[in-house]
């Protein structure tokens, strides 16, 4: 069983939690896209109220430990371990919860490079608990709004866990899939899923568009986020995201699997 006391010291030296590589500029130029309603921010969630700077700063403090100065504008971000621990705590037992009642779970990543093996590692413990772990629309197109104007991907499973693929890619074992924060997938998984290709899921795991999305469409979401990507906390904060884990979610993949030992732990899920 791994102690918080030692998930605390892992957090800050492979810069998951404290001093992360995220930039306060680049937070605060996301902060003001996401005030401005900018929908590569919203990546999914239309929010409730009008949010003003000095509010998301002021949220973003209490949920990640950033800084709320809004003249503190350079430097890096620091994620509070502590917050990050309890929003596992908090993350380990809605898992705990789906999985003693067998409920259908749907997971999926927008960043497959770093966390696809941390998911992983949650489906395989839940279906051996007898969750049903979903995979509809297997090998669908998505047609995604990115930087280089409209772009087609395929979704995949690997694992058990949803991602997109750029067309023609090679296989899981060499390129795990695309990075992207869009809510598309997941529409495109849920409307899949309502056609009769399997049940809806009563608990999406994730993160990105992955997470927004569902909460926007009224299902359980929990997942990570960085602290630059204001809308799964504004989500939590809004009540349509259950729990979101502050974290940086690019470090090296290996990193993240002492996390998944201690959700698995607490949540009765280790096999």
């Amino acid at each position: 069983m791994l102690s918080p006391g030692t998930l605390r010291a892992h957090l800050l030296a492979a810069r998951l939690a404290g001093p992360v590589a995220t930039t306060r500029e680049r937070s605060l130029g996301r902060y003001r896209m996401f005030v401005a309603r900018d929908p590569r921010v919203l990546i999914g969630l239309e929010p409730e109220r009008d949010w003003l700077l000095g509010d998301l700063l002021q949220l973003m403090g209490r949920r990640c430990g950033v800084s709320a100065d809004p003249d503190h504008a350079s430097g890096q971000d620091v994620i509070d371990p502590d917050r990050t621990i309890a929003a596992l705590d908090a993350f380990a037992d809605r898992l705990a919860t789906v999985a003693a009642a067998g409920a259908p779970v749907l997971l999926g990543t927008g960043h497959p490079h770093r966390l696809l093996g941390f998911y992983a590692g949650l489906a395989a413990g839940l279906s051996a608990k007898g969750c049903t772990v979903l995979t509809p629309a297997q090998g669908r197109s998505v047609d995604i709004t990115t930087r280089f104007g409209v772009r087609t991907y395929n979704l995949d499973y690997v694992r058990g866990v949803a991602l997109v693929r750029e067309p023609g890619a090679r296989g899981a074992g060499s390129e795990p899939g695309a990075h992207t924060h869009s809510p598309l997938p997941l529409r495109t998984v849920l409307a899949a899923a309502m056609d009769g290709d399997g049940p809806l899921p009563a608990l999406v795991v994730g993160d990105h568009g992955w997470v927004c999305g569902a909460g926007q469409l009224g299902i359980e979401a929990i997942g990570l986020a960085d602290s630059d990507d204001p809308a799964p906390f504004v989500g939590e904060a809004e009540g349509r995201v259950s729990v979101v884990v502050p974290l940086d979610d690019t470090v090296r993949s290996d990193y993240y699997r002492p996390l998944t030992r201690y959700v698995l732990n607490r949540a009765c899920l280790s096999q």
